[in-house]
């Protein structure tokens, strides 16, 4: 039987080599150091907590030696259709932060969050869709591997599919072990809400049974992004809400992060994109 994990304050994996500027029109990359420098400047109940670096072995795991040494040494492109050495320096900490954050709710319980994106375009040797490495098969296996984690589920609610995870999933046969859900496969437009929630509903049942779950909160499902657009601020909030109190009563570990999330300002600033995170961070500490 699983125990509830009294818990005050929610750990943030984050430090600055987390961040980087990807020369793109996607903001991921940089929005770690963003998000993270205005929830410290708010006093939010969170403790920032440096996470280690996952390991060319570890990225392995997911991925083919050939991929992952080439887009280290800058010979191969990153997600971002690049070669961007201060891209490639960034990406051990990204995929470091999520396997940080689940070993550590998985040794005290409760949730974390792993506050970077890029991931589940990301499949075994090729990269897309502004994601490089897979950080949520990274840990997965990873913590699947070292039998910290007999069943890990990864919910994806990014506007768009998880393929990439699919492909690494299917290609190592890791379906007998991770439960995925990626949203974006079968929901996208504004009359699918009714539809979206009941089947949420029913896929968090199956997910809370897992000994941990990985939460994409994405941001581009959002009514007004340009890469997405059918759910509007409240209806995230609720989405998070669901997640947020379903893990709790059922007190399944659970760490989330970022994805999506493309809207701009005239000055290429992203405050409504910053404003949908911090929305999430607020649903997560309302359950703590």
């Amino acid at each position: 039987m699983k125990q509830h994990h009294i818990q005050r304050r929610l750990p943030v994996f984050y430090r600055s080599e987390m961040a980087a500027d990807s020369e793109s029109f996607s903001p991921s990359a940089r929005k770690p150091k963003l998000v993270v420098e205005g929830w410290v400047a708010t006093n939010l109940a969170i403790d920032v907590l440096a996470p280690a670096p996952a390991t060319q072995k570890e990225l392995m795991l997911s991925h083919s030696r050939e991929y992952v040494e080439g887009v280290l040494r800058g010979e191969r492109n990153n997600g971002f259709h690049n070669r961007s050495s201060e891209v490639a320096a960034s990406l051990p900490f990204t995929s470091g932060a999520m396997l940080s954050a689940a070993r550590h709710v998985l040794a005290k319980g409760g949730f974390a969050c792993a506050p970077c994106s890029g991931f589940h375009h990301a499949s075994y040797e090729r990269a897309g869709g502004y994601c490089t490495f897979n950080g949520l098969t990274v840990t997965a296996i990873a913590l699947h591997e070292s039998g910290r984690a007999k069943r890990i589920g990864i919910l994806d609610c990014d506007m768009h599919d998880g393929d990439g995870t699919w492909e690494i999933i299917h290609r190592l046969s890791a379906q007998e072990y991770i439960h995925h859900f990626s949203t974006g496969a079968t929901f996208y437009r504004a009359d699918q809400v009714e539809q979206f929630f009941n089947r949420l509903s029913s896929e968090l049942v199956e997910l809370s049974r897992c000994d941990l779950v990985l939460y994409q909160a994405g941001a581009d499902p959002h009514i007004d992004d340009p890469l997405g657009g059918w759910l509007t601020s409240a209806q995230l909030r609720e989405r998070d809400r669901l997640v947020f109190r379903t893990m709790s009563k059922a007190a399944t570990p659970l760490v989330w992060n970022f994805a999506g999330g493309y809207q701009k300002e005239a000055d290429g600033t992203i405050p409504k994109v910053i404003a949908i995170h911090d929305a999430t961070l607020e649903e997560c500490l309302a359950v703590l």
